[in-house]
């Protein structure tokens, strides 16, 4: 576990998948090296998304919406949902049934690739595109705001929903710290504007890599 005081930029190097960090929000900041971005070679199916790990008939698409519903959806054959409920914090709306949902990567794929995935292996991708193991990292949305925010960082999108945006760049930080990943600079002065006008408050992460 990091300290507060002994905050610091974590390389590769140091970490190691299962590790736990905490720190204040603007330490946790600190952490994420920052370096330029380069989206050369992107191309989304690297990425292979929507997989049934553990093999219960739901997609990892499926797994979310069943886990986020504010009201449960009816599950069929394979795993059809209909019905239900959800609450989509970027936009601070409710949503009847799944069809207007779309399930965001909170760090979408074309960003984690800028900053860090290119290097990755391919099943280290498809563990990030199929992330169940931090309520953080995917997030069930209206399809609008998903598709608003498209694979943009926190210097160009935030979320129309001005009360939520201190919780979006909170989990961004946690979910960058979490997966090994960079922000650039421009990122950075945007993360840290915004945490400037919100509570300084602790973030635990669990390493996936």
């Amino acid at each position: 576990m990091l300290a507060p005081t002994t905050a610091h930029a974590v390389d590769a190097a140091e970490r190691d998948p299962g590790q736990t960090i905490t720190a204040p929000v603007r330490d946790a900041l600190a952490l994420l090296p920052i370096r330029d971005e380069d989206r050369t070679g992107y191309d989304r199916t690297k990425f292979r998304h929507w997989i049934d790990a553990d093999r219960d008939g739901c997609n990892t698409r499926a797994e979310v919406l069943k886990a986020e519903a504010v009201v449960a959806p009816e599950q069929g054959a394979r795993c059809l949902l209909t019905g239900g409920e959800w609450y989509s914090p970027y936009d601070d709306q409710y949503i009847q049934g799944p069809r207007g949902l779309d399930i965001d990567h909170l760090v979408p794929l074309a960003e984690a690739w800028d900053s860090g995935a290119s290097t990755w292996t391919a099943a280290e991708r498809e563990a990030y595109a199929n992330d169940l193991g931090d309520d953080r990292a995917l997030i069930a949305v209206s399809a609008a705001s998903n598709r608003s925010k498209a694979d943009q960082d926190p210097s160009t999108w935030l979320p129309p929903a001005e009360g939520y945006r201190c919780e979006y760049v909170t989990d961004w930080i946690a979910d960058k710290i979490r997966w090994g990943l960079s922000i650039d600079a421009i990122e950075q002065a945007s993360l840290t504007d915004v945490l400037s006008r919100c509570p300084d408050v602790p973030v635990t992460v669990t390493t996936a890599r």
